[in-house]
């Protein structure tokens, strides 16, 4: 019997399928594994934005977090909304103990604008979730949230990786995809990939489609099920920007404003 790999997202619910652990657990689907589900906040979200967030006490996390791993296991975690420090400190806790690759994305602001982590918690993120993580994978608005780096074009970003690194991952996945044309990205969506020692610049053409909800959750959990699936952490990075790119260009629109990337893009034949 084929058992996939177990991989497991630990994050707020997005009502409207877009972004989250519904995101989380198509993409997890799409790439071959098994996802599970701790879920911390729930959210009534669409494409307009965010109405309403509602976080889960720390018990209930804990609770869900013991119910999967102890019993059926991962291979990876994937950390998203965390909305509080207590949040924050709780999900670290449990992550310290594991010995599995950790990808923390530290959600801080919604595709619409809408904050999505306390500045209270900002000081957990930095001492508690992020020495956990094999990789962090930051867009810059949440680099310069959590360094004060601002990042304006790509001669920045080794500048604001190593300011991720200073807070213990072991690899620091930095998101260039909010660098317009002008700001040295010419016309390609660029990331930057680096311990510190090496270096791998990941480059994908841009696409013309404004809906693009979700992509930083997928491409977390991109990254996550690969590690599962037993690539280092260079291979899954790669593959999971090639996932989200035909993710991003395969778009549609759902309501009236911002719809999701198309995590079934593979299974519909598209590109």
């Amino acid at each position: 019997m084929h058992i996939p790999p177990r991989v497991l997202t630990v994050a707020g619910s997005d009502s409207g399928g877009g972004a989250g652990i519904q995101a989380d657990l198509k993409t997890m689907l799409a790439l071959g594994t098994h996802g599970m589900s701790v879920v911390t906040a729930v959210t009534a979200q669409n494409s307009l934005g965010v109405q309403g967030a509602w976080e889960l006490p720390a018990e209930a996390v804990r609770a869900q977090f013991r119910s999967v791993v102890d019993d059926i296991g991962v291979q990876a975690v994937k950390t998203g909304m965390l909305s509080s420090a207590e949040l924050v400190e709780t999900v670290a806790a449990l992550l310290a103990d594991l010995r599995v690759p950790v990808v923390i994305d530290p959600v801080g602001v919604s595709k619409h604008g809408d904050a999505l982590l306390a500045a209270s918690a900002l000081d957990a993120v930095r001492g508690a979730l992020l020495p956990t993580a094999t990789v962090a994978t930051p867009n810059l608005d949440e680099v310069a949230q959590l360094t004060g780096v601002r990042v304006e074009g790509e001669g920045d970003m080794r500048r604001a990786a190593a300011a991720i690194l200073d807070f213990g991952p072991r690899w620091a996945l930095i998101k260039g995809g909010h660098l317009t044309a002008g700001e040295g990205s010419g016309d390609s969506a660029v990331d930057l990939l680096t311990d510190g020692t090496e270096e791998h610049w990941l480059r994908a053409p841009r696409h013309d489609n404004r809906h693009t909800h979700g992509t930083g959750c997928t491409l977390a959990s991109a990254l996550a099920a690969q590690l599962a699936k037993g690539d280092t952490v260079p291979q899954a990075a790669a593959a999971a920007k090639n996932y989200v790119t035909g993710a991003l260009a395969a778009g549609f629109r759902l309501g009236a404003g911002i719809g999701p990337v198309d995590h079934g893009w593979r299974m519909r034949g598209a590109h």
